[in-house]
Parts: structure tokens; C-alpha cells; sequence
């Protein structure tokens, strides 16, 4: 299905590694421009050569803190000089170290919140910028289940999550009068098939760093549908919120892909 997003100026934070990586490559294949904002260049501009050959109309690399807001303004000038605005953008960033609560420090809050919750307020609030002006746009997060049923060991995180619902949420009512749409996308566990899927700040970077293979079984045994998450599953779920052809009267809404983990209505 053609969902009109040819040509379309979209950028995706986080795009070098696992989920952003697979937005990238799906964005690419309905023939979108695409910025890819990362602080790995290297894994970037790997992705950005595969997004050519998948059908992107243009794809560029720009170097990105996004706890940072003028580094955020400046990638934005940069999307917008080479594709004539924003239409879309995927705060796709997200960062997690799996402990219990009272193993955490003040230190790592720091971190996760920045990570977590205050870069996506610096890349929506630049975001509202370009797209109020130009007769709107989308804007898609990447939340988790851990924000809607609560996850041992993803405490904080999860917690940043929900706040991310929460605030995107807002963000759609007070801008769905700009034809602005936002929602969230929120996956289970969802695995790359390699590390060369993932980027050196991935969590998944080292293999059997956050779950072993039999820890993956037990999980994938759990859900409905019986396995583990892939990029390409919370990819199709943004592409498709992206469209505004077929996503076009969708906004403020928090969207599980998650093999059926979370049913909430």
C-alpha cells in the first residue's frame, strides 16, 4: 500500500541501531527523505547506505545529543535545509540499565531522565516549531510496555515511559488544531537478530547483556504469540502513525507492539 509518504522529510533519532535502524529502513522503502539523528556517525551512515538501496529519496547522517536543545535546533536546520521542512518525527531514543530500584543511584536517574524524557521534550518542542507553521505533520514516540503494566527492574524507566505517554498525549490536544498528530508506539522485548543491527550505545550491543537465550524462551512463552519482538514489528506500527493517508485521524493514542504482552483498552 502506498501511504504518501514519498518525498516526506522525516527524521529519526536513534536511527543508527535495532528499532531506529529498522524505521529508518521501512521509512526508506516508501521513498521518504530521511534524517538519521545518532552520536554514532559510523553506525549511522552504515544504515544510511542501506536506506539508498531500500528506495530512500534521501537519507543523511547528522551527529545528535538530544539532551542537548542546541544541538537539537541545529540537526533540525539541517533536516529542513536539505528536505524543505519536517513532516515526521520519531523520537526513538531510548536508553535502559536492568536493576532493581534500590540498587539505582541519583547518578543513573540523571542519566535516564535526560536520555529518556528530556530529549524528547527538546526534539517535539523543535519539532512543533517546523510543523505548526507548515500545516502540520507527525510526531511518534517510542514508549514501552513497561510503561503501561510496570516492570521489575525498569523502575525509572519505566516510569519516564509513562510520562512520555502522558505528555504526548497533551502534545496532541493542544496541537491537533495545526493538524499536528502524535502518538507512541510501545514495544515488549524486541531483539535485534544481530549486534550489527545495533550501534557501540546500544543496550543490545553485547550479546546476552540484558537476557540470556533461555530467558528469551520463557518470555517468548508467555505471550500470545509465542515469540520475541523484532525491529521490523514497532517499525511497521510507526510507519504506519506516520501516514497521514491512512493514519490521518489517529492522534493521542498509545499503541502496544508487543506480541499481545500488554492488552489495555
Amino acid at each position: 500500500m502506498d501511504l504518501d509518504l514519498k518525498e516526506k522529510s522525516v527524521i529519526v533519532t536513534g536511527g543508527a541501531s535495532n528499532i531506529g535502524r529498522a524505521i529508518v529502513l521501512k521509512f526508506a522503502e516508501e521513498g521518504a527523505n530521511i534524517t538519521i539523528a545518532d552520536l554514532d556517525t559510523e553506525a549511522g551512515e552504515r544504515v544510511a547506505a542501506l536506506a539508498k538501496k531500500a528506495g530512500a529519496a534521501g537519507v543523511q547522517v547528522v551527529k545528535t545529543d538530544i539532551t542537548d536543545l542546541a544541538n537539537v535546533e541545529a540537526m533540525f536546520k539541517q533536516a529542513a535545509d536539505a528536505y524543505g521542512g519536517v513532516n515526521c518525527l520519531v523520537n526513538n531514543v531510548g536508553w535502559d540499565k536492568l536493576m532493581f530500584f534500590t540498587q539505582t543511584t541519583p547518578d543513573l536517574w540523571e542519566k535516564l531522565i535526560k536520555i529518556n524524557y528530556v530529549g524528547n521534550l527538546n526534539c517535539t518542542k523543535v519539532a512543533l516549531e517546523y510543523m505548526t507553521p507548515n500545516g502540520g505533520g507527525s510526531i511518534v514516540s517510542i514508549s514501552s510496555d513497561a510503561s503501561r503494566q510496570g516492570e521489575p527492574r525498569e523502575a525509572v524507566y519505566g516510569g519516564l515511559k509513562a510520562a512520555t505517554n502522558s505528555f504526548m498525549k497533551t502534545i496532541a490536544k493542544e496541537n491537533g488544531r495545526n493538524n499536528i498528530r502524535c502518538n507512541c508506539v510501545c514495544p515488549g522485548v524486541t531483539v535485534p537478530d544481530s549486534t550489527d543491527e545495533t550501534s557501540e550505545n546500544s543496550m543490545w550491543a553485547v550479546k546476552d547483556a540484558m537476557f540470556t537465550e533461555d530467558q528469551f524462551a520463557a518470555i517468548a512463552k508467555t505471550l500470545p504469540l509465542k515469540r520475541i519482538g523484532k525491529p521490523e514489528d514497532v517499525a511497521n506500527a510507526v510507519v504506519f502513525l506516520s501516514s497521514q493517508k491512512v493514519a490521518g485521524y489517529i492522534t493521542g493514542q498509545v499503541l502496544s507492539a508487543s506480541g499481545g504482552y500488554s492488552m489495555i483498552g
